[in-house]
């Protein structure tokens, strides 16, 4: 019986684990603000954060949760690295596949961050990590610049539902 137990956890691993390798795709921010800006009745949950950013790291797994718990809603989890782009073959995108993030990964490829963080959100001062929840029909907003708990995230997200 043991060894039935240990095969079906194996296959669960197996299948839970991605087929392939995450796609992150490296985007210049007037594409990303055309992207948030679409007038759908999709709530966005868009969390900014770096390989190198400690809090962002813990709080990732938080996001896949969500994004799992909302599947088949009008929800989409966008995690947007600010990593440089030379890093994008060393570090981000085995990061990606360490971490088995199954949600959408974009690189943010802008030198200057000072240039696009108020388009972003006025409030935000650059800090990492930070969660842009929006949805743009219901004309709703929401934005954390810290490190957010599961519940801390379900609950901001049940004010959009």
């Amino acid at each position: 019986m043991r060894s039935l137990k240990s095969v079906a956890l194996a296959v669960g691993v197996l299948l839970s684990a991605p087929a392939f390798g995450q796609n992150v795709a490296v985007i210049k921010f007037p594409k990303l603000q055309k992207r948030l800006a679409r007038p759908t009745d999709t709530t966005y949950v868009v969390n900014f954060w770096a390989t190198w950013c400690g809090p962002c790291v813990k709080e990732l797994p938080n996001f896949e949760q969500l994004r799992v718990a909302n599947a088949g809603k009008k929800v989409k989890v966008l995690l947007v690295s600010l990593d440089y782009a030379s890093q994008l073959d060393k570090k981000v995108k085995p990061f990606v596949k360490q971490r088995g993030l199954q949600s959408e990964v974009l690189l943010l490829n802008e030198p200057d961050p000072n240039e696009w963080i108020d388009k972003v959100d006025a409030k935000w001062s650059g800090a990492l990590p930070f969660t842009l929840i929006f949805n743009n029909k219901l004309n709703q907003r929401a934005s954390f610049e810290r490190e957010l708990s599961a519940a801390e995230l379900a609950a901001a997200l049940k004010k959009f539902q």
